[in-house]
């Protein structure tokens, strides 16, 4: 399906990929390789002008799209003037493709080209640099890997590509954060024991039952930096992509929260929803309107569009804040109202609700051989450091794990923000939130609430360093970074 209206880009940008038609692309030729070229882009964010940076693909659109069967089979093209490297978030490569710098290839020097060749996981992925001022300036598009059933199915798929956009350099970010917060007050860590935890703010339509983001931001703090937009595929809501859809069909929306450092609500409004996938794994399905997603995560909802028609606006809302984004669902001759950036409530605050209703459709199996590892996650916001078992990168203690066997990470935040710790070159899952065992969602990406402890188990895969880090750029940048030794 085409969009109602398209965005008149500035010459020289790249297009956005928003939507995938439900029929197949076209198989690649497994043999020739897809390029991948990274460049600088122009989009209008509020009446304004900015250049960022982007990942194009082929058909001149972000990212990668490929259908089942197709290897990832990709020639990287450095186009910046700088060095760079790209990280595949989400995928399993041999330890030598992961995209981190020096672990084990450097980076890219302008105009240099990389191959990367492997079979790709199936699922909503997305790829991204993994130097912190390089994703901060936008350097990262979606990585769509499709099924067979995908392919089958009797459904419009649609991409929400999440950023958070500042007119400032990343620099300027960056030096910003400590003045800022030491300006306002902000010390040592909170240990208040509910900070983040516990308020049932995506349980239920439209989070009812959760404090106001005022009472909770006097406990502990939700944003570090507020930023100048907050985007859906490179667009705000003055501007949104408007997306004809059929009556009475469904839509498959594709969520991935690509911001550096925003925890977004994703909000389906009048349609109701069903969760089928996080992380590109599937799950049990779980029905709301309201579901959390945080940095490095991805949501794949369902939505099912009423035979009356109409336009559905489908939001990001901005965690704790009153900003918001989103694209509209509209069917042919729908009236599409305007919709303010910001709204007269802010969105609720995430916590660990909505990650204990889910439940893995593949889980692991038992293992009576597993190795068990206290992971403590610090920092504060002043001085603005962050630190995994009470060390920053680059002065870290790796944490062992073997080839084969059950590993079990016990996260427990003592800060009071919380981190969404991503590691590399696995797929773990989710086994115990505050003491309760579950038979959670499997992920790459976990969220851990201030002041919260979240388990998480695994089977060692290829013998490597593998990297292990918060995905808010900014605690990841100032320290929140380690690896984990395969042996």
């Amino acid at each position: 399906m085409r969009s109602i209206t398209r965005r008149h880009f500035l010459s020289g940008s790249m297009a956005v990929a928003a939507t995938i038609a439900a029929t197949p692309l076209g198989f690649a030729n497994s043999i020739t390789p897809l390029q991948l070229r990274t460049g600088t882009r122009t989009i209008e964010v509020n009446g304004r002008s900015a250049t960022v940076l982007g990942i194009e693909g082929p058909g001149n659109r972000q990212g990668l799209f490929l259908d089942p069967g197709e290897d990832f089979n990709v020639r990287l093209v450095n186009g910046l003037n700088e060095a760079t490297i790209i990280h595949w978030h989400g995928q399993i490569p041999p330890n030598e493709q992961d995209g981190v710098p020096d672990l084990p290839q450097p980076l890219l020097k302008p105009e240099e080209i990389r191959s990367f060749s492997f079979k790709p996981h199936a699922g909503t992925h997305w790829m991204h640099a993994h130097l912190p001022h390089q994703e901060l300036g936008l350097l990262a598009a979606p990585l769509i890997v499709r099924t067979a059933e995908d392919l089958a199915a009797d459904r419009q798929e649609i991409v929400m590509f999440l950023q958070d956009f500042s007119f400032k350099s990343p620099q300027e970010l960056m030096e910003g954060l400590e003045d800022a917060h030491a300006a306002m007050g902000h010390g040592a860590p909170s240990t208040a024991a509910n900070t983040h935890g516990g308020h049932g703010g995506h349980g239920g339509h439209g989070g009812h039952g959760s404090p106001s983001a005022e009472t909770t931001a006097a406990v502990h703090d939700i944003n570090d930096i507020d930023f100048d937009a907050y985007l859906v595929n490179s667009r705000t809501l003055d501007d949104p992509e408007t997306h004809q859809v059929e009556k009475g069909g469904r839509v498959l929306l594709r969520v991935i929260n690509a911001g550096s450092a925003t925890v977004f609500f994703i909000d389906t409004g009048e349609l109701d929803a069903r969760l089928l996938a996080v992380d590109g794994q599937p799950i049990e399905p779980v029905e709301d309107r309201l579901f959390p997603v945080a940095m490095g995560q991805r949501l794949d909802l369902e939505v099912a569009i009423p035979a009356k028609g109409g336009a559905f606006p489908i939001l990001a809302l901005r965690e704790g804040a009153p900003e918001r984004t989103g694209l509209v669902l509209a069917t042919p001759g729908a009236k599409i109202k305007r919709l303010p950036g910001s709204s007269a409530a802010k969105a609720p605050i995430m916590d660990s609700s909505l990650e204990g209703r889910l439940l893995a459709r593949s889980p692991l199996e038992a293992s009576g051989d597993t190795q068990v590892t206290e992971v403590l996650l610090g920092g504060e916001m002043s001085p603005y450091e962050w630190s995994i078992n009470g060390k920053r990168w680059p002065n870290h203690t790796p944490i062992a794990a073997k080839s084969g066997q059950r590993s079990e990470f016990i996260l427990r935040n003592m800060s009071g923000m919380g981190h969404p710790m991503h590691l590399h070159g696995h797929i773990f899952q989710v086994v115990e939130i505050a003491g309760q065992r579950i038979n959670g969602a499997r992920r790459d990406t976990v969220y851990v609430p201030a002041n919260e402890t979240i388990t998480i188990a695994f089977d060692g895969g290829e013998t490597a360093s593998w990297m292990f880090h918060c995905h808010h750029i900014p605690h990841m940048a100032t320290g929140m970074m380690t690896l984990v030794e395969v042996s």
